[in-house]
C-alpha cells in the first residue's frame, strides 16, 4: 500500500512540475505565471479540485509516443471564487507550448459539459502555441468540439476568457464566442494569421503586438474587453467581475452587503449639466454617484468611448449600465458604439441583469464613413437589443435626446419600465437651430426673426414636459434624488415577468 501511495505522490509531483524547471523559468522570465499559479491566484485558496491530471496524448506519429507528459498541456477542474462555484481550464505553455491535441481538447470539453450540467460559469485561461501539428486533423477536431460547447453554453452560463500568452489561428474563435475577453499587455496576442503569413500574402510588415496585441484589440478591433498590466492584476479583476455575475441563466446575480444609503442625496448632481448646451461633462461622475459605494466595473473602456458600459450595484444588487458620454463625439451614437452597447444589453438580458440607461445623445454620427460602414444595420443592433430585452429597464434622460437616437436609447416605446428625465432634459426631433432652419426657411435672411423663432422653439421643446404630457416620460425628477429614484424603480421591478412571442430564435441584424 505504501508503495502505491508513494507512486501516486510521485506521479502528482511530475504532473505539477509541468514542462520542468527550465521551461517554468523561461515562462517566468517573460513575466508570465504558470498555468497552476494562475489557477491558484484566480480561485479561493485550497478550493481547486483538478480533473484528468494524468491524461496523456495518444499520438504515435513523428516519435510522439516517446514524450507523453501527464496532463497534456492543460490544467482543468473546478473551484470557487468568493465561495461560488466556477469551472476553469488553464493551458500550460511549458508543456509542448500548450498546443492543443485531441486529448487536450477533450479535457476542456469535459469541464464545459460539467459546467452546463451544474449551472456554473467557465473561465478559460489561454496560453497556447495553437494546434499540435503532429496530430493533424485530430487537433482541429478538438477545436471544433470546444467551439460547439461555447455555442451551446452561450446565454446559459457566463463564459470568460483570459488571453495570457499566444492565441492564434483557429484557437481565437473559442474566446471570441465567450462573453468577456481580457488580455495582458505586452505578453498576450490574438490573430487568425500571424505576421509571417501576413507578410507573405499581403506584403504588410507588422509585429505580433501591432497585429494582435492587447492595445490593438482593446482600442481598434473591440475583440477584447480590457487589458491589464500583468497576470496578477488580470486575475484579480476577473475575480471582481465574477462577483457581479449570476452562476447561470436561471439564477439572479449575488446580492452583496452594502453600506450606502439607497436614499442618499447627491446635491452636486444639480450642477452636473452645464448651462451651455454645447459644453461636455463626464457621465462617469453620474454613474459613480448613483452606484453603491461609487463602485463601477467598466467594460471596453478604451473602445468607442462615446458610450459607456459596465456594472454597478444598487442596494447590493447587480445592474448593467449603458450611458452616452458627452466628453467623446458629444455622445453621438456611431457604428462602434452601437455594436458595443448592443452586445452588452444582450448579455445583461440573457442573464437577468437589470439595465440602467443614462441618456444624453444628439443623434447618430453623420458622414459617408458611417453610411458606407452600415450604420443603419449597426444602429439597428442596439435598437433590437433594447427592444427584445425583457429584464427591468430604467432610463434617465439628463440633457438632450434627439431623433432616432431618442427611440433607440431605451425609450418608453421599446418597453422601458421607468423613464425619468431631469428638468434639463430635452426630447425633440432635432436641435432648435436645425428645426427652425427647416420650418422657417423663408425667413433665413432675417436674423432677428430667426433668433426669435429659435427662442420660441427652445421654450416649447427644450424641456422634458412635452414628452411627459404624452406619457413618454414617467416623471421629471430632481438630479440630486437620482440614486433614490433609480433604486426604488429597480426595487419595484424585482418581480417583473415579461416574455417575447415564441420563436426558435430571433434574427438580429448582424
Amino acid at each position: 500500500m505504501k508503495d502505491i501511495l508513494e507512486e501516486l505522490e510521485a506521479r502528482r509531483a511530475g504532473a505539477r512540475a509541468g514542462g520542468g524547471e527550465r521551461r517554468v523559468a523561461a515562462q517566468h522570465a517573460k513575466g508570465k505565471l504558470t498555468a497552476r499559479e494562475r489557477i491558484e491566484l484566480l480561485l479561493d485558496e485550497g478550493s481547486f479540485e483538478e480533473f484528468d491530471m494524468f491524461v496523456a496524448h495518444r499520438c504515435t506519429d513523428f516519435g510522439m509516443e516517446k514524450d507523453r507528459p501527464a496532463g497534456d498541456g492543460v490544467v482543468t477542474g473546478w473551484g470557487t471564487i468568493n465561495g461560488r462555484q466556477v469551472y476553469v481550464f488553464s493551458q500550460d505553455f511549458t508543456v509542448m507550448g500548450g498546443s492543443v491535441s485531441e486529448t487536450h481538447g477533450a479535457k476542456i470539453c469535459k469541464i464545459m459539459d460539467m459546467a452546463m450540467q451544474n449551472g456554473a460559469p467557465v473561465i478559460g485561461i489561454n496560453d497556447s502555441g495553437g494546434a499540435r501539428i503532429q496530430e493533424g486533423v485530430a487537433s482541429l477536431a478538438a477545436y471544433g468540439e470546444v467551439f460547439q460547447r461555447n455555442i451551446e453554453a452561450s446565454g446559459v452560463v457566463p463564459q470568460i476568457s483570459l488571453i495570457m500568452g499566444p492565441c492564434a489561428g483557429g484557437a481565437v474563435y473559442s474566446p471570441a464566442m465567450t462573453d468577456f475577453i481580457f488580455m495582458v499587455k505586452d505578453s498576450s496576442y490574438m490573430f487568425v494569421t500571424g505576421p509571417d503569413v501576413v507578410k507573405t500574402v499581403t506584403n504588410e510588415v507588422v509585429t505580433a503586438e501591432e497585429l494582435g496585441g492587447a492595445s490593438t484589440h482593446t482600442r481598434k478591433s473591440s475583440v477584447a474587453d480590457g487589458a491589464f498590466e500583468n497576470d496578477v492584476e488580470a486575475l484579480a479583476e476577473v475575480r471582481r467581475l465574477f462577483d457581479f455575475l449570476p452562476l447561470n441563466n436561471r439564477q439572479k446575480a449575488p446580492v452583496r452587503p452594502f453600506f450606502d444609503a439607497p436614499d442618499r442625496i447627491e446635491s452636486s448632481l444639480d450642477t452636473l449639466v452645464p448651462d451651455n448646451p454645447n459644453q461636455p461633462y463626464d457621465m462617469k461622475e453620474l454613474i459613480q454617484k448613483i452606484a453603491d459605494e461609487g463602485d463601477f466595473f467598466e467594460v471596453q473602456k478604451d473602445f468607442a468611448a462615446n458610450i459607456i458600459i459596465g456594472f454597478i450595484r444598487l442596494e447590493g444588487q447587480t445592474v448593467g449600465v449603458v450611458a452616452n458620454q458627452p466628453m467623446v463625439l458629444a455622445g453621438c451614437l456611431d457604428i462602434d458604439a452601437s455594436r458595443k452597447g448592443a452586445r452588452f444589453v444582450r448579455f445583461c438580458d440573457a442573464f437577468e441583469i437589470p439595465i440602467l440607461t443614462l441618456v444624453d445623445v444628439p443623434g447618430f454620427l453623420p458622414g459617408t464613413g458611417q453610411e458606407y460602414g452600415g450604420v443603419i444595420k449597426h444602429g439597428a443592433k442596439l435598437l433590437f437589443a433594447y427592444g427584445e430585452a425583457t429584464v427591468p429597464k430604467v432610463t434617465v434622460l439628463t440633457r438632450k435626446t434627439y431623433g432616432g437616437a431618442y427611440v433607440v436609447m431605451a425609450s418608453k416605446h421599446l418597453k422601458a419600465d421607468f423613464n425619468y428625465a431631469w428638468p434639463t432634459a430635452e426630447v425633440a426631433v432635432m436641435g432648435a437651430k436645425g428645426a427652425v432652419e427647416i420650418l422657417y426657411r423663408s425667413e433665413l435672411g432675417e436674423p432677428e426673426k430667426i433668433a426669435a423663432r429659435v427662442k420660441d422653439y427652445e421654450d416649447r421643446f427644450a424641456n422634458p414636459f412635452v414628452a411627459a404630457e404624452k406619457g413618454f416620460i414617467d416623471e421629471v425628477i430632481m438630479p440630486h434624488s437620482t440614486r433614490r429614484r433609480v433604486a426604488r424603480a429597480f426595487a419595484a421591478l424585482r418581480g417583473k415577468k415579461a416574455a417575447m412571442p415564441w420563436k426558435k430564435h430571433d434574427n438580429i441584424p448582424l
